[in-house]
């Protein structure tokens, strides 16, 4: 049985997709895992609840919205993968792809 925060998180991932694919925009879909955890400037977890909101990492001294934190980390992790053909975050092909031959 599908839970109901994978089924939203498939129906955000396609819209994204779609709306990429309509305006001619990449989309990478990446692992969501620590992005509000890890500093975005020195890269170290630093720990904090989901009551914390502003990311203030003691290795660097890095002070942030945590949103804005994880955005940085989203984005470093998406860039990371431009060049790669055929990258997926989770092993699948992109849906609004399915049936396109994509150009190497």
């Amino acid at each position: 049985m599908m839970r109901l925060g994978q089924l939203f998180g498939s129906t955000f991932r396609q819209w994204l997709e779609y709306f990429g694919f309509k305006y001619g925009k990449a989309t990478v879909a990446v692992p969501p895992h620590n992005t509000s955890q890890n500093c975005s400037n020195c890269g170290e977890k630093v720990f904090k609840s989901l009551s914390t909101r502003t990311h203030v990492c003691p290795h660097c001294g890095y002070v942030e919205d945590r949103d804005i934190n994880a955005a940085i980390n989203i984005l470093k992790k998406g860039l990371s993968t431009v060049g790669h053909t055929g990258t997926h975050a989770w092993g699948e092909i992109p849906s609004g792809l399915v049936g396109y031959v994509l150009p190497s």
